[in-house]
């Protein structure tokens, strides 16, 4: 048996800001559909739910996703299936002396899924800046 070699992006960022408040924005459906997309997410191992977009020609808007992790204040992660593509999303909160470490990979992407690849770089890279917005306007 072959396993196809897979490729994960990975994007960090340093946040002025403790976990418990960043894990506050990456659980709560509210707070996701600010910085990511609407969505009836719900931190519970198990749970199925949706993230929805506005849809174009080539995509029906929905990325059907189920929660594999829960660890509250340091790691969460959930399956992203669009477009018959199938990763695994994960958040990892590490206290720094001066906020977190925010770690987030996507990983599952095969060789031949480049242009998938380049545009999650591109979509994380400007999420995890929204997120970092919403973050900011939250009470601690």
């Amino acid at each position: 048996m072959t396993t196809e070699a897979t490729r994960t992006l990975v994007i960090e960022k340093e946040m002025a800001h403790p976990p418990q408040k960043i894990w506050r924005a990456l659980t709560q459906g509210a707070l996701i559909k600010e910085w990511l997309m609407d969505n009836d997410f719900q931190p519970v191992v198990g749970h199925k739910f949706n993230f929805r977009s506005t849809p174009n020609p080539h995509w029906d808007g929905i990325i059907q996703s189920e929660v594999l992790e829960v660890e509250p204040d340091k790691r969460l992660s959930y399956t992203w299936n669009s477009l018959g593509l199938v990763t695994v999303v994960v958040f990892t909160l590490t206290a720094t002396g001066t906020g977190t470490l925010l770690r987030m990979e996507q990983s599952g992407f095969r060789a031949d899924q480049n242009d998938n690849y380049q545009g999650a770089n591109y979509g994380w890279r400007k999420f995890v800046s929204l997120l970092e917005k919403v973050v900011g306007g939250l009470p601690i």
